[in-house]
């Protein structure tokens, strides 16, 4: 009789223990998590960048390595103590996680120009390890088109690329490029490539621009093949009001190919308000999670 009054003590402890319990903690995990670009919000690399997250309901922050321009290194915060302890407390406290660091100087400077460009990347992955990040984003639009084309910088991108790569892959990151490529002509880059570092950063703007499906393109390159998602277009309205992009067809195609990961909004600001940081990402972030956050 006392071991069974026991065990009913004990359930009905457990049960206002549960009930005490934060709901969240029930939930599945979420399939599709929500991030933003913290230059493209106008806080890179500023505290306040993680309350602003929040008070967006965003998942996360694309964390920028700073600018480059014409320095030798990136003007990166990071490499400072303080601020390794200062930004990984307050995003820990906050509950915003870091899924990847940017370099965005690349939008505008050459990675087949730069001598250093080991170096550089090597300080993104250090960055990286600071924040918890697993991936890098690259874009090579500062690199021009030349190298898509058969010849000598072809050939040098291919190799910066795969040296890149298997460094990263070492530490258990990857380096997500933006190439602004076609499905199929990116497929081919990465078979050249041949690193498991290196994958595809897909953009929707670029398939959009273009006039490409973004449903089409994303399940040629293969869930396999895409490490993260800019889930943005060009600045004009917010994603809510853009009809150039259908974003239930992209979560039906994402679904099929079983991929998972962050979707991180970049641009999709409302061009007559468009420094209206807070109203332009909220409304993204609360409209890409009412689409694919259950």
């Amino acid at each position: 009789m006392y071991r069974l009054t026991l065990k009913r003590s004990l359930a009905v402890a457990l049960l206002f223990v549960m009930a005490a319990l934060p709901l969240d903690l029930y939930a599945q995990p979420q399939r599709y998590r929500m991030a933003v670009c913290d230059w493209m919000m106008l806080k890179r690399q500023k505290i306040g960048e993680f309350q602003l997250a929040r008070d967006i309901r965003a998942d996360g922050i694309e964390m920028d390595m700073g600018p480059l321009g014409q320095r030798e290194q990136f003007d990166n915060k990071l490499r400072d103590r303080h601020f390794q302890r200062l930004f990984r407390h307050t995003a820990d406290s906050l509950g915003i996680e870091v899924p990847s660091m940017a370099m965005s100087g690349f939008y505008a400077q050459s990675l087949l120009k730069r001598a250093n460009y080991r170096q550089l990347v090597a300080e993104c992955l250090e960055s990286m390890d600071v924040m918890g990040a697993r991936v890098a984003y690259l874009p090579l639009g500062g690199s021009g088109q030349e190298w898509q084309q058969p010849g000598a910088e072809h050939r040098e991108m291919v190799y910066r690329l795969h040296t890149l790569g298997e460094i990263a892959l070492k530490g258990g990151k990857v380096i997500a490029i933006r190439t602004g490529l076609d499905a199929k002509a990116s497929l081919a880059l990465l078979k050249e490539v041949d690193s498991q570092g290196i994958k595809v950063y897909y953009n929707l703007q670029d398939d959009v621009d273009k006039g490409r499906c973004p449903a089409k393109e994303l399940k040629r390159l293969g869930a396999a093949n895409i490490a993260q998602i800019h889930c943005s277009l060009t600045d004009s309205v917010t994603l809510d009001k853009d009809p150039r992009v259908d974003l239930h067809k992209v979560r039906k195609a994402l679904d099929a190919m079983k991929w998972s990961g962050w979707l991180v909004v970049e641009r999709s600001r409302n061009a007559q308000d468009i420094r209206n940081v807070k109203g332009n990402f909220g409304t993204n972030v609360a409209y890409l999670k009412e689409i694919f956050q259950e």
